[in-house]
């Protein structure tokens, strides 16, 4: 009678098991952080100015076999500015086994910072992104390398002057799989 009862269990406990793992073959939800570097450029009259650049940032977002959608938030620190960005994006992937490459854009606003003690105005900014994600397998965590480039066009005024940002950088994103 033991035995019966035994195998009873096993069969459920496998059977909850395979479905809780198909489940995330669906969709997966994920938070997680970012770290870039690289280097931004103001345009304003004719003239372009390039430094040195960072990027610290979160995102939350939904992934499904062949798209991901997330929102994301992104401090900036070129050079003596520090920009805080909203953006939405979405990614085209091949869904490949352990390294799954991606396409990607995003459109969103540079809400708010200051740029040499002046402050920024509201601003629409868009971005594209190339890269590849790495899926550790025993683990809930995806790793991101990409190549990310951001336009901002007319982020602040100074003089009667609306300067542009091109911001290019590499990235890494450490996601967390719920």
């Amino acid at each position: 009678m033991k035995l019966k009862y035994a195998g009873i269990l096993t069969a459920v406990s496998i059977l909850l098991y395979g479905a809780n793992a198909n489940a995330g073959m669906l969709f997966d939800l994920y938070a997680g952080a970012t770290i870039g570097a690289g280097a931004a450029t103001v345009f304003s009259d004719g003239t372009e100015e390039t430094h040195s650049a960072q990027s610290y940032g979160a995102v939350i977002g939904l992934d499904i076999p062949v798209f991901r959608f997330e929102l994301e938030y992104d401090y900036m620190q070129p050079n003596n500015a520090n920009l805080h960005l909203g953006m939405i994006n979405a990614y085209a992937k091949l869904p490949t086994p352990i390294i799954n490459p991606y396409l990607g854009g995003g459109v969103g606003n540079i809400f708010g910072g200051k740029v040499a003690d002046i402050d920024v105005e509201s601003s629409v900014a868009y971005q594209a992104m190339l890269g590849a994600t790495f899926d550790i397998p025993v683990l809930p965590i995806k790793v991101d390398a990409e190549g990310r480039a951001l336009y901002a066009p007319d982020f602040y005024n100074i003089l009667d002057e609306k300067p542009d940002l091109l911001q290019y950088e590499l990235r890494l994103k450490l996601r967390y799989i719920f």
